[in-house]
């Protein structure tokens, strides 16, 4: 899809001012948008809210997109960024909505709330990074992070890789987990976070 000359022609169209092209992109690759929200398991509300803010993201940078093709790329980077944001904004709007019982003041970032949330907003991007490697990564990192591990002699046999090709398998596929725009958000919001007193998280991928 990257070199799809039609990609490319419908861009530059779009950037010249031609409605008709806005349209065509619009039905083009809102299924695209839709299916990223669905993995996110976002409401239909939420979900429209996700699509209104990327179109509008790229009426702001269509113009300044320096590959037309690399469109679809843009797109689902895009609104898998606007995923995670409603998503944080939902849990921040439901510990606000919380049983006032349930509010511990003074030190939030020590609250169970506040571990809870943060556990679930890294499960979230976890499970959709995860998704996101190729079925051997998926493979891979599924059998070392079984409990127990699977045996690297087991997983040779079963995934016809070398013995020693499994390291250097599983730190290319976890560089390419900690690349995955979900996570790089987390990662981008890390030193906030040791602002606000969130010191003693692990890592989320080792």
């Amino acid at each position: 899809m990257r070199d799809d000359p039609a990609v490319i022609i419908l861009v530059t169209r779009a950037q010249d001012g031609d409605q008709e092209a806005w349209d065509e992109i619009i039905e083009r690759f809102a299924p695209l948008v839709w299916s990223i929200c669905h993995r996110f398991r976002l409401a239909d509300a939420d979900a429209h809210d996700v699509g209104q803010n990327v179109w509008l993201r790229l009426v702001e940078h269509l113009d300044v997109l320096r590959e037309p093709a690399a469109l679809p790329g843009w797109l689902a980077t895009t609104t898998r960024r606007e995923c995670i944001r409603v998503q944080r904004l939902g849990w921040k709007r439901d510990r606000q909505l919380a049983d006032p019982e349930l509010d511990v003041p003074a030190d939030e970032d020590q609250t169970q709330v506040d571990q809870w949330l943060i556990a679930a907003e890294r499960q979230a991007a976890l499970r959709t990074a995860f998704a996101d490697l190729g079925d051997r990564c998926r493979e891979l990192l599924g059998m070392l992070m079984a409990d127990p591990p699977v045996a690297y002699a087991q997983i040779s046999l079963q995934l016809g890789m070398p013995v020693g090709a499994i390291g250097p398998n599983r730190s290319r596929c976890l560089s390419r987990l900690r690349q995955h725009p979900s996570i790089a958000a987390l990662v981008e919001d890390a030193p906030a976070r040791l602002r606000g007193g969130a010191r003693h998280d692990k890592p989320m991928v080792g």
